[in-house]
């Protein structure tokens, strides 16, 4: 096991910055994901940590070492990849045992390796098939195999679940939380599949443009959002945004006026703003009270779509004043449906407010 430490870490192409420089702790025995839209410098990170893109400035160091030039095989990390990227002609466990060979090991050390590498990933029945005989599921245990067998301070996870339909994506997350508590190794994680961080990490790196945004425990990243990004980034389905200014204000209490008027009470300190600044109302699905009544403080709504999914609704409602629509998770026996009018409260204790530069203001809970 090891801990993994970036110091001022960047990448660059020539005049092209990818990562400006991140400052990043991974502690030893961590299931830690980084997780992003496309193109935010997540996979390039994990390539530098595992040297397979050279780092143009800072330190990285695993297990306490300075690795920025130690090739990537004595680094004490294994890789595994979106592409199982597995020898066609070889068997499952000659892939396994593939990169042990050319270490040199000797046929009991490899047998012994693979045996509880297949134990481990529960394979043993696939040795002797060839990966056109597997489906892609086990393609991808012989790929984690792999990496086990090479007894790795470090594991690194490309996107592994990208190619895999969603009920075996499910599956192959609860294989890795337990091979994780299993192997009690460090494991970095790569998705932009942001359930697969939650349900997965003991902390999150939210990456934007090459930039750590936040880091913390997935409930942390949900309940305490520093910024806008992070907050739209966050929960599934992501958060509502309403453009609203500033009422009043006291250490406990903002009242906001949204565009079509309604005036709405928040949780939350902006007392350091004047009267009449921008902001933004924040409120995940969950939390949106949709009724067919009218009320105080209610937001009239067009619904445009009801989606029953047996033990949810999901209404798709475009609020009076334009702006866009709000999804609101409500329970089965909600009587709204397509082409119904809906009156939309938002509990004051589970919204955000955000600032003009999308800064999260004090949550008063």
């Amino acid at each position: 096991m090891a801990n993994v430490l970036l110091k001022s870490l960047k990448k660059a192409y020539g005049d092209l910055v990818i990562v400006p420089g991140i400052d990043l702790e991974i502690r030893d025995g961590e299931f830690m994901v980084f997780v992003g839209p496309s193109g935010c410098g997540k996979s390039t990170v994990l390539r530098c940590i595992a040297g397979l893109e050279e780092i143009t400035a800072g330190e990285l160091y695993i297990g306490g070492e300075l690795v920025n030039e130690m090739p990537p095989a004595k680094r004490g990390i294994a890789m595994v990849f979106q592409s199982y990227a597995l020898y066609p002609h070889m068997t499952v466990a000659a892939n396994m045992a593939f990169g042990l060979k050319l270490a040199g090991f000797s046929k009991d050390e490899i047998k012994a390796a693979v045996d509880r590498a297949a134990q481990i990933l529960q394979i043993e029945p696939l040795l002797e098939r060839l990966p056109k005989a597997l489906s892609g599921g086990q393609r991808q245990r012989v790929a984690i195999g792999r990496a086990i067998v090479r007894k790795p301070g470090v594991f690194l996870f490309d996107e592994p679940l990208s190619n895999l339909d969603a009920a075996l994506r499910v599956q192959m997350r609860v294989e890795l939380s337990r091979l994780h508590k299993e192997l009690a190794t460090t494991m970095i994680y790569v998705t932009h599949d942001q359930v697969e961080a939650m349900t997965l990490a003991h902390r999150i790196v939210v990456l934007n443009k090459g930039a750590i945004e936040q880091v913390g425990t997935p409930m942390e990243l949900y309940h305490q959002p520093v910024n806008r990004f992070v907050a739209g980034f966050i929960g599934s389905p992501k958060m509502n945004f309403l453009a609203a200014t500033l009422v009043s204000a006291t250490p406990t209490l903002a009242q906001v006026r949204l565009a079509d008027g309604t005036t709405v009470p928040v949780g939350a300190d902006a007392t350091a703003l004047p009267a009449g600044a921008a902001l933004t109302l924040g409120t995940r699905p969950e939390h949106v009270v949709a009724r067919a009544e009218s009320g105080d403080g209610a937001l009239r709504a067009h619904v445009q779509l009801a989606e029953h999914l047996g033990d949810t609704i999901y209404l798709h409602a475009l609020p009076a004043g334009a702006g866009e629509a709000i999804t609101v998770r409500t329970e089965p026996e909600n009587p709204l449906d397509t082409g119904d009018t809906a009156w939309l409260t938002f509990p004051p204790r589970r919204s955000f407010l955000f600032d003009e530069q999308g800064r999260t203001l004090p949550a008063v809970r």
